[in-house]
């Protein structure tokens, strides 16, 4: 017989009361991953004998429950599915029946799932292989309706960022981004611990590193912070917007296409999509020609005519040219202005403007063509630099005259 010492029992139900409390925190996450469809107390008394004899044969009742599952499961997609549908049509938006579409998605493979969830159980595999596959099975559903929010989400959050008749729904498109990875990653998170529930990770580690692989990381991917930063500021700040043209100092210039977290697009008159990280935008020296009260654009055509040309017919035929142009605003009103005196030329400047900044060129381009016309008819001569050169000696040492005496 043996005799335990007070001690040696206390030791021992401190262990067991931890053991206990270890089995009772751990239970939640059990009666979750160890979900046990059992269909016989739902089946009519008819298929009893029937699930009973396909017990002893688990390749054919995981065939029958997968057909089963697929054909009930597609009936209540379908009902599901027309019904919403039905409903939606009394709105005039198409955003809820693209929703309903994605949402519903998702319906047939759940009971499918749940099906094969339910045959398993016929397997003699064991205790540890069944609670594998039963969580296998249930990541995969997690992550087919994972999908399908994250997919509801970009849908909803792009839709109520559009214009509509001018006015913009629930939020501005230069905030898109940042509600959108907001979302996003709250849903990501919300997965993440289902995640661990569904496979009894305990968070509680995680969590207390999570300081060590922040500071970890920051070191790691300071660039790609610096680029979230700087995203982040764009988009409270915002210096520029999607649509705008914008030039940086570098020279790079073009319409900006996107404004996300990482990085701004441009989009030139190339059609060539240009990628700039956040971080170099948040520094650089950005001119915005859609900025200000107006989205208009002024452009400026410098011209020389000859000396002797009359200023107010030039400014008269200059004016005309830009009134005549589908491209020159009318209001503002083009004018022309005497810039001043050049080495061979009178100077002059068109200016007038267009509609939008990417227009420049094509708008430059009439008005110097038209201008050129015009010069013609009204006989204004365009010069270009001249120099007189005088020869003082021959080669053979004969001095010639001065020019005023030639």
């Amino acid at each position: 017989m043996q005799v335990k010492l007070p001690e040696q029992q206390d030791q021992a139900a401190a262990v067991d009361e931890a053991a206990a409390e270890g089995a009772a925190q751990s239970q939640p996450a059990e009666e979750l991953i160890n979900l046990n469809i059992d269909l016989e107390p739902i089946l009519p008394d008819l298929l009893i004998p029937a699930w009973a004899f396909l017990q002893d044969y688990p390749l054919l009742l995981v065939v029958l429950m997968f057909g089963v599952g697929y054909v009930v499961g597609k009936v209540i997609q379908w009902i599901l599915h027309t019904t919403l549908k039905h409903a939606a049509q009394r709105t005039k938006s198409t955003l809820d029946d693209k929703l309903i579409d994605y949402l519903t998605a998702p319906v047939m493979q759940t009971i499918v799932i749940l099906a094969l969830v339910a045959a398993e159980k016929s397997f003699d595999f064991g205790e540890s292989v069944d609670r594998f596959l039963i969580r296998t099975l249930f990541t995969l559903l997690l992550f087919l309706w994972g999908r399908a929010w994250f997919r509801a989400i970009t849908l909803a959050i792009n839709s109520l960022a559009k214009e509509d008749d001018g006015k913009l729904q629930l939020f501005q498109p230069r905030t898109r981004p940042l509600f959108e990875i907001g979302v996003k990653l709250f849903l990501f998170g919300i997965l993440m611990w289902l995640f661990m529930l569904l496979w009894n990770i305990d968070g509680t580690a995680w969590l207390a590193s999570a300081g060590v692989i922040g500071i970890a990381v920051g070191f790691a991917a300071q660039d790609t912070l610096a680029n979230l930063i700087s995203g982040v500021s764009i988009i409270a700040d915002a210096p520029y917007k999607i649509g705008d043209y914008i030039i940086l100092d570098t020279g790079e210039r073009g319409v900006v296409t996107e404004v996300g977290m990482r990085s701004t697009r441009l989009l030139t008159r190339d059609d060539v999509e240009i990628s700039i990280p956040n971080a170099v935008m948040g520094n650089a020296k950005i001119t915005n020609e859609s900025g200000g009260p107006a989205v208009e654009h002024r452009i400026r055509v410098p011209v020389g005519v000859a000396y002797g040309t009359l200023p107010e017919k030039v400014i008269e035929v200059l004016e005309g040219v830009a009134r005549d142009s589908d491209m020159i605003l009318s209001l503002p009103a083009p004018r022309a202005r005497m810039r001043g005196f050049g080495a061979s030329s009178v100077d002059f400047e068109l200016l007038g403007w267009i509609r939008y900044p990417e227009q420049r060129g094509l708008a430059t381009h009439q008005v110097l063509m038209e201008i050129d016309r015009r010069f013609r008819e009204e006989e204004i001569t365009i010069p270009f630099p001249q120099q007189d050169v005088y020869i003082r000696s021959l080669p053979g040492g004969e001095e010639l005259p001065p020019p005023e005496e030639a």
